[in-house]
C-alpha cells in the first residue's frame, strides 16, 4: 500500500464533502508529527494499532561481506514499533484465512 492507497482509503472513509486533497493534508500531518515526535525521542502510542519509540542501539563489531574485514558499527538511535494484542491477532486472522484458500 502506498500513501496515494491511504489517502484514497482515508477519502472514502469519510465520504462525499471531503476532497482527495484534503484528506492528503490530513495523512501528511499526522506522518510528520509522527516523524517529528520519533526525532524528538518521545514515543507514540496509538490504542489499538501499536506504538512508535525509538531504541539506542549499542556499538558492535560487523563483517565487510565482499572483503571480510571487521568493522566497528557505532551506536545508534533507531524507530521501532510493537504492534498492539489487537493488531496482532487481526493479521493472524487475516493470514490463517489466506492460507485457507
Amino acid at each position: 500500500m502506498t500513501k496515494a492507497d491511504l489517502v484514497e482509503q482515508v477519502a472514502e472513509a469519510i465520504g462525499p464533502g471531503v476532497t482527495k486533497k484534503d484528506c492528503a493534508m490530513v495523512v501528511d500531518g499526522l506522518l510528520n508529527a509522527v516523524k517529528q515526535a520519533l526525532a524528538e525521542g518521545e514515543h507514540i502510542e496509538i490504542r489499538g494499532f501499536g506504538t512508535f519509540k525509538v531504541k539506542k542501539r549499542k556499538a558492535r563489531m560487523a563483517r565487510n561481506p565482499r572483503t571480510g574485514e571487521s568493522v566497528e558499527v557505532p551506536a545508534r538511535h533507531v524507530p521501532v514499533f510493537k504492534p498492539s494484542k489487537h493488531l496482532r491477532s487481526q493479521v493472524a486472522k487475516r493470514g490463517a484465512r489466506r492460507e485457507q484458500q
